[in-house]
């Protein structure tokens, strides 16, 4: 006899309910930024701005897609950061022929948006320094990109490298030869010294 159960349902377990979340204004600590990460933001920001071709040769001219060589990406960028407010200095590339005015009121726009976006601080004074004007094509002729750099080195070290190998062969191979050589006259040495001597 088979003992069948009518329609029974599984067993479910309630699901327990959420605790409620806590404010996060009764929790104590204080946020800051570095000047390094404000600095990164404006230079960021500034790749927006037409007519900047560069901040003091930082990374933010971006030239056929390729970045512009830099060992330090916020070149030309120093900021003073308080608890609620920054100020800002930079020295900038301008483009030979464009309003020099109306770059300097978008750089302050744009910096002044950008940080109070991401960081809440808000930008209380940008000084910009023109420290040099170019056409952009002079500027993209003079601009070494970091790819090219890259590219450069790693085919120089590759060349440096296979000589460095050819070198290492060529000398294992007279070592080998002169090995050889003398295990040969080793080895005809134990054969002489093996044979009876008929006197």
């Amino acid at each position: 006899m088979e003992n069948k159960t009518p329609n029974m349902k599984p067993e479910t377990k309630p699901v327990p309910p959420k605790p409620p979340v806590e404010k996060a204004e009764g929790i104590k600590g204080e946020l800051t930024f570095d000047d390094k990460v404000v600095e990164k933001i404006i230079g960021i920001a500034l790749d927006e701005i037409s007519g900047l071709l560069t901040v003091d040769g930082g990374f933010f001219s971006n030239i056929a897609g390729k970045l512009v060589n830099t060992d330090n990406p916020t070149s030309g960028i120093d900021v003073e950061v308080g608890k609620k407010q920054v100020a800002v200095d930079l020295s900038i590339v301008a483009e030979y022929g464009k309003d020099i005015t109306n770059i300097y009121n978008q750089i302050k726009e744009v910096i002044a948006r950008e940080v109070k976006k991401m960081t809440g601080l808000d930008v209380i004074e940008v000084n910009v320094d023109v420290v040099d004007v170019k056409t952009k094509e002079q500027h993209e002729k003079d601009s070494v990109t970091v790819q090219d750099q890259l590219s450069d080195a790693a085919s120089a070290t590759g060349d440096f490298a296979s000589k460095q190998t050819e070198k290492a062969k060529a000398a294992l191979g007279k070592a080998g030869d002169k090995v050889s050589d003398g295990a040969q006259d080793v080895k005809e040495n134990v054969q002489e010294a093996r044979e009876p001597r008929v006197e």
